[in-house]
Order: C-alpha cells, then sequence, then structure tokens
C-alpha cells in the first residue's frame, strides 16, 4: 500500500444470486493480498457464501459475524430475505430483492461511517426492476437513497483512460434533452474530480461531439456551436485541460492524448470501452459521497455454475475502490 493512502474499509456485496457474482467475489477474496489491502465487510450468508465458494472451486475464508476477524473478511449478516434457494441463470424478483436488500445494508453502514466504501459484483437491471426498483438504474437508486443533490454520473474506466457521460441509461430519443451546458460542466467537473482522486495531478480530457462530424459547422446540427464548445471554453476558462468537441468515430484513436473521455450519451463510451478492454472495465457510480465500484460487465448467465469467470474486472474495480476510498480517507484526517 503507497504510503499515499490509509487502510480502507470496504463493503463488499454478492450481486445478483443468479449471475456470476458469487464466484467473482470468491476468486478475489482467495487472494491473500486482498484482504491485506483493506477491511472487508462481506453483506451476505453462509449458504450464499457456501454457493459462491464451491462455484469457484475455492471455498471462502471468512470471520463469522460477531467473532474476531483475525485479518480475514467479516461476515456481516444480511437481513435480506431469503426464499430458500435462488432460481439461476434467469432473472427474478427474488433475485432482484436479495441485491437492493443487500445494497441498502451496505449503503446504511456508510452512511453510519462503518465503511469507506463498497464493492459489488454485478447486478441485473430486469431483476431490480421485477423487484419494485422505480429508478432508471441503480447509480439512480444509490442518488436517491443517500439524499444526493449533485451531479451524478456513472464513470467507466479501463487502465489508462476514464469516461464518463452527460446522460446515461434513457431512451437515444431523449438525450438531446439532456445535452446542456450546465450538464456537459458539471459532468467534466465529476471526471475532472474523480481523476485528480486517482492519482492524477493534472487530468487531461476530451470532450466528444453529439452530432456526425462535430456538427459539419452546424450542419448536422448546432449542439457543438451552441452547447457543447461554449461548455469547454467555459472549463478551459476555470483552468481544466479540457478540449473538443472531437468527432465521436475518431476520439478514442486519440486516446492516448487523454486521461479521461467526456461522451454525451451511453452507448457513445461503452461500445469503444468494451472494445478496448471487456475483462477488465470498472463502472463507478461518479458524484457519490462514498466510491462504489463494480464490474462494467453483467451477471453472465451463460457461464454461472462453470467455474471459468473472469476477475478481471472485479480485481480492478476492487483496486479502484481501495485507491479512492484510501485517498479520501486520509484527505480527511489531515
Amino acid at each position: 500500500m503507497s504510503n499515499s493512502v490509509t487502510r480502507p474499509r470496504i463493503a463488499v456485496t454478492l450481486g445478483d444470486p443468479a449471475g456470476v457474482g458469487g464466484e467473482l467475489v470468491a476468486k478475489l477474496l482467495s487472494d491473500p493480498q486482498t484482504a491485506a489491502r483493506a477491511d472487508l465487510v462481506l453483506i451476505s450468508d453462509e449458504a450464499e457464501l457456501a454457493v459462491a465458494g464451491a462455484d469457484a472451486g475455492v471455498p471462502i475464508d471468512y470471520a463469522a459475524a460477531g467473532a474476531d476477524s483475525d485479518g480475514r473478511p467479516r461476515l456481516h449478516h444480511t437481513c435480506a430475505r431469503r426464499p430458500g434457494e435462488f432460481e439461476r441463470r434467469v432473472a427474478t424478483e427474488a433475485g432482484g430483492r436479495w441485491a437492493l436488500d443487500n445494497l441498502e445494508i451496505a449503503l446504511g453502514l456508510a452512511k453510519a461511517g462503518e465503511v469507506d466504501a463498497i464493492l459489488f459484483a454485478p447486478l441485473n437491471k430486469t431483476s431490480l426492476h421485477l423487484a419494485g426498483m422505480q429508478e432508471q438504474d441503480e447509480l439512480r437508486w444509490f442518488e436517491d437513497y443517500l439524499e444526493e443533490t449533485g451531479f451524478t454520473s456513472e464513470l467507466n474506466v479501463l487502465p489508462g483512460l476514464w469516461t464518463a457521460r452527460v446522460t446515461s441509461h434513457v431512451s437515444i430519443a431523449r438525450v438531446d434533452e439532456g445535452i446542456t451546458r450546465d450538464n456537459v460542466t458539471a459532468a467534466a467537473h465529476l471526471l475532472h474530480r474523480v481523476l485528480h482522486e486517482s492519482d492524477i495531478a493534472a487530468p487531461r480530457i476530451g470532450v466528444c461531439a453529439l452530432n456526425p462530424h462535430a456538427g459539419e459547422n452546424g450542419s448536422f446540427g448546432r449542439h457543438e456551436l451552441d452547447i457543447i464548445g461554449p461548455a469547454v471554453a467555459d472549463l478551459r476558462a476555470e483552468g481544466l485541460d479540457v478540449s473538443g468537441p472531437f468527432p465521436s468515430d475518431t476520439i478514442f484513436l486519440r486516446r492516448e492524448e487523454f486521461d479521461g473521455i467526456l461522451t454525451m450519451y451511453h452507448d457513445q463510451g461503452q461500445i469503444a470501452m468494451k472494445l478496448l478492454g471487456f475483462d477488465g472495465g470498472v463502472t463507478v457510480a461518479g458524484g457519490l459521497r462514498i466510491p462504489i465500484c463494480t464490474p462494467a460487465h453483467g451477471t453472465a448467465f451463460d457461464v454461472v455454475g462453470k467455474g471459468v469467470a473472469n476477475t478481471g474486472s472485479i480485481r480492478n474495480a476492487f483496486d479502484l475502490a481501495v485507491r479512492i476510498a484510501g485517498k479520501r480517507a486520509l484527505a480527511a484526517s489531515s
């Protein structure tokens, strides 16, 4: 651990029980360096942890609720409603409710100051909505639970490159209404802040255009001239290293020029990021009072129980949670 961070406390949930989350967490915990870098709190129960260990072929070594941890992950026994055995490889109300209830416990620990960050394994949005989640996605659910009032955005991360979005899980027909000068500047500020928290002292940010060819001087739309360009000028006037807007079909070819790229809508960045590194991507719930990280991939129903789930993304998500939470804890104590 670098001297620039302190040892964080991280709550871990296993995600949707129908998917590969348990296997991923079990494999992550099988590495002794995982517990060596953070104090881990597992929001789960014995039955879920047993299934996770069986899927991974590696039993999870944890301290029972109320017992001395001895440096091991500590079980914080869930109060979620268990329906018996969960149906696997399919989206269900029961699986979504289990995942939401466990995340709510983790958020409660964070609000109470008992953990510094949350790492959650993949969720299934159909399961979440079957379970009663009214928000577009888990980020909006986190935002409502934590009563956040500032700008929030999912951030997607690969080694050496971050992306943020001005709009996220909305119909493509509604993207236009979310592209405002204020939203562009707020999303850029958020991206700049988290890049700085991840040890980039002077972040370089490239901004995507919305329209083909960056609007071709207004021929294909005026967003670049009337909204995005002026927002970039505002940011540069504040002293931020922000440039653009650049055509979205070429900006990722120039990715080595930037630490972060601000996109206008979900697939504008996600297609590129998943092509560049599907097995290592991380999603960060940006703009919240606590770091919340998860693998950028889904529940992978097609490989559940086969022991072959790739751990690259969850390891990167854990690394990022440790780094950001540790730096925030250090800043708060100084």
